[in-house]
């Protein structure tokens, strides 16, 4: 496969690159962990065996079977709530919950998307690496087999979602998608059957290729031609239009590459990486949390928290494969504490507050005005795996 030349390896100067690298850690983020699991302790007992639906309504999740293309989130936030403190507790309700996720991939309960990565990536795969589960791994392999027969091969794309065969969803690939390849890049190395990585291989090649413009900003989708492989055309999903730049599609572009390159070094998805960091970056409000979407950099529109964390978890893991000499690496470091320090000091829900989320003040899906202005469950996962990521040395479940 030959690789991608982007449009432009160039970068935006970061504007705010003294702020960045004034930020500092603060003295210790202890407070904010040990807030944020009472406050999973405290949605433990109030979820029981259910899971909490994408977005809370008047800032309370509603409950849902496993059935979301979410669930993996709150299962994902009892591992890194297991990590961050040692407690059992967290440990068996994260396992007990994978009885669930064979049931769902057995009976085939809403797995006819790609974000079988984001379902069991932070459940199964963490299992698995955590605890040594059979079983768990066993229903990891069986949804990497799914994700990998959304794979077409004359596109070299994984299809988002739809039916295969509807001509109408054929051929689309959104920028999610790069932070669900990580399945497939576990299971070549837990099966040894290198098909599923290639077929990561292949998609991300295309999304770096289609997804990201020339400015380093990115569409939310793109459709190729499913038959003849041929680009077709960009769209947006959940952004403001075709053209702007939805702010958690960006986070995802700089999370999902810098977590691909973990599996596929490649030199240029770290580049990539970086140009949509420095995009997401110049486009900040002053309290760095972005807004919905990047074309607005403040008032009145909406902030999105969520796409924040996302963001900074994508930011610290960039800087653990930029090289020491890189001039904005640094800056993108202070940046990731800058945007954590924001979401711990403005964002985060107090321990007494009556709503679900660790977060609170994000947008699920601004268009359909779902979700906005309030918690999500992936950014509370996002927000606790930066807290995760700002104090511990960990081994991502990507």
């Amino acid at each position: 496969m030959r690789w991608p030349t982007p449009p432009s390896k160039s970068r935006e100067p970061l504007a705010r690159r003294d702020a960045f690298l004034n930020s500092g850690l603060p003295p210790s983020f202890d407070g904010p962990i040990a807030s944020a699991l009472a406050r999973v302790d405290r949605n433990m007992k109030m979820f029981g065996d259910r899971f909490p639906a994408p977005s809370s309504v008047e800032g309370i999740y509603p409950l849902v079977e496993n059935v979301e293309w979410t669930s993996g989130f709150w299962t994902g936030t009892l591992w890194l709530a297991y990590e961050l403190s040692g407690a059992d507790r967290y440990r068996q309700a994260a396992e007990g919950q994978v009885e669930s996720y064979a049931r769902r991939i057995g009976d085939r309960i809403n797995v006819d998307h790609h974000d079988l990565g984001f379902l069991y990536s932070l459940s199964c795969v963490a299992a698995a690496r955590l605890t040594g589960n059979q079983a768990a791994r066993d229903c990891a392999v069986a949804a990497a087999d799914l994700l990998y027969a959304r794979y077409l091969p004359r596109a070299g794309i994984i299809q988002a979602w739809g039916d295969l065969n509807d001509p109408s969803q054929a051929g689309r690939m959104i920028i999610d998608c790069n932070l669900n390849l990580p399945l497939l890049y576990w299971a070549s190395e837990a099966t040894g059957n290198a098909k599923y990585s290639e077929a990561a291989n292949s998609h991300i090649a295309q999304a770096e290729r289609y997804l990201v413009r020339p400015d380093a900003s990115t569409y939310h989708t793109f459709f190729m031609d499913p038959q003849t492989g041929a680009p077709k055309e960009g769209r947006t999903h959940q952004g403001f239009s075709d053209s702007s730049c939805w702010a958690r599609g960006q986070a995802w572009g700089i999370a999902g590459f810098t977590a691909v390159y973990r599996h596929k070094p490649h030199p240029s998805l770290i580049a990539t990486a970086a140009r949509l960091a420095s995009y997401f970056l110049n486009r900040l409000p002053d309290d760095f949390v972005c807004n919905w979407d990047l074309i607005f950099t403040g008032p009145p529109e909406p902030r999105d928290s969520s796409a924040a964390a996302i963001a900074a978890c994508g930011l610290l893991e960039l800087v653990k494969h930029l090289p020491l000499t890189d001039p904005d690496r640094a800056a993108y470091e202070g940046a990731a504490i800058a945007i954590v320090k924001s979401l711990t000091d403005f964002y985060a829900n107090p321990p007494d507050a009556s709503g679900d989320g660790l977060l609170k003040h994000a947008v699920y899906h601004m268009p359909n005005r779902i979700g906005v202005d309030e918690s999500c469950i992936w950014g509370d996962y996002f927000y606790l795996e930066a807290l995760m990521r700002l104090t511990r040395v960990w081994e991502t479940y990507w």
